[in-house]
């Protein structure tokens, strides 16, 4: 297994974990489970960012801007809806 194969089973390994998290602190009704949860996922969002980050720099996860047009495409379909 190369690099980004490992850097990409990280990645979506946290971000899978991040949702758990998530999940769990919207679901807890104890303040303090509710506590530990938020805490747990701001340090699994700031280490998917980092993970990211560095997979970006790389080249390795790449994202492309859209246009005017996309754009207006998107504004309009939600607009009528």
């Amino acid at each position: 297994m190369n690099d980004q194969a490992i850097m990409e089973n990280l990645l979506l390994t946290t971000k899978g974990v991040c949702d758990l998290y998530m999940h769990g602190t919207i679901e807890s009704s104890n303040q303090n489970v509710h506590q530990v949860f938020s805490e747990a996922l701001q340090d699994s969002l700031s280490m998917q960012d980092d993970i990211y980050k560095k997979m970006s720099e790389k080249g390795w996860y790449t994202s492309t801007q859209a246009d005017d047009q996309q754009r207006t495409q998107v504004r309009q379909k939600y607009a009528t809806n």
